[in-house]
């Protein structure tokens, strides 16, 4: 077990309350040696409308080679108010496309008698294994991925958004992780793609004898996507203090942020919903205390689901061939 605080029941991010985890999977042969080995995940911080009952929300960059969609808004006004999804670099705009259709045919006042919406998407480069290049995704995928979204466990590994990526130069992707501190619940869910071999700290987890990796050619810094999520009633600034902390938790794994990798924290908190349509000019939340001890156990369970999501994105991967004959290899955990 990594850290001192008890997993959740499904040691998932669906473990918050109302979260819910969807996934599409692209895994077929194009031609000349090319391969679609790529994917959406969608993270849905509650079932009911998003649009019209927002959650409160942020984003940290601990490092910002990285292509995302939405996140000034997010941190400006501290709001989210569409699925956070992910997918490979190129995909981002076709995601983007599916998600608007699927919000816009929901919600028919956006962009008319409304304003328009922000949708929120981010991306790993998964170009090793997917010939991104050929453009795979497609708006519907995008649809489709929110539509059969669930708060079960999600699968982990090399589904969704996370088939076609490495971490430490093994098979990464999708992982996910639960801790409950007091009477809250902080699940974490990661995109990995990052690292060198030499940089994961093994020694500290249970491991067989470590198998050859192949050099895949540049670039290999890589990145990783961080969703948090919790129901502690904290503030959009307080969100992004916790968020920051998820980059310890990806430093103990070895990350050291590279230069060319695109580290993204997104946080939500699901205890306040506010109301997109209201006459109120006032409006009243509940938010934890900056001094009481409850934000520092919650900076060290962001830490802790962090560091056990990318655990658990190798670990539940599988070996996985892709473009061009490239193999990724699962690593050979205990």
């Amino acid at each position: 077990m990594i850290g001192r605080f008890p997993v959740g029941e499904k040691n998932c991010i669906t473990d918050v309350h109302g979260v819910k985890v969807g996934h599409v999977t692209l895994d077929s042969p194009l031609n000349e040696g090319e391969h679609a080995c790529t994917g959406v995940t969608a993270i849905l911080p509650h079932g009911d409308n998003l649009f019209q009952q927002k959650v409160v929300g942020a984003s940290y960059i601990l490092n910002g080679f990285g292509k995302t969609t939405g996140l000034v808004q997010v941190n400006e006004l501290g709001l989210i108010e569409s699925p956070i999804m992910l997918t490979n670099t190129f995909g981002i705009p076709a995601v983007s496309q599916g998600t608007l259709e699927y919000m816009l045919e929901r919600n028919a006042e956006i962009g008319d008698t409304t304003g328009t919406i922000n949708i929120v998407v981010g991306e790993c480069n998964d170009s090793r294994l997917n010939s991104i290049r050929k453009f795979p995704i497609e708006p519907k995928h995008a649809i489709e991925c929110i539509q059969q979204a669930s708060s079960d466990v999600s699968a982990e590994g090399a589904i969704g958004a996370g088939k076609g990526m490495i971490c430490f130069g093994y098979k990464g992707g999708i992982g996910s992780s639960s801790r409950i501190v007091e009477d809250y619940t902080i699940g974490c869910l990661v995109l990995s793609n990052f690292g060198r071999p030499e940089d994961f700290q093994s020694e500290q987890y249970k491991v067989k004898e470590a198998i050859p990796v192949p050099t895949f050619p540049k670039p290999a810094d890589g990145s990783i996507m961080i969703v948090l999520a919790t129901d502690a009633p904290l503030s959009s600034r307080q969100l992004k203090r916790v968020a920051k902390r998820c980059g310890i938790g990806l430093g103990r794994t070895g990350s050291h942020f590279s230069n060319g990798s695109g580290d993204v924290v997104i946080a939500f908190s699901t205890a306040n919903k506010v109301a997109h349509f209201t006459e109120e000019s006032v409006e009243t939340s509940i938010q934890l205390r900056d001094d009481h001890p409850i934000m520092n156990d919650l900076f060290q369970g962001a830490a802790e689901v962090t560091e056990e999501a990318i655990l658990n994105s190798m670990s539940q991967a599988v070996t996985t061939e892709g473009r061009m004959g490239n193999i990724a290899y699962a690593y050979p955990f205990d």
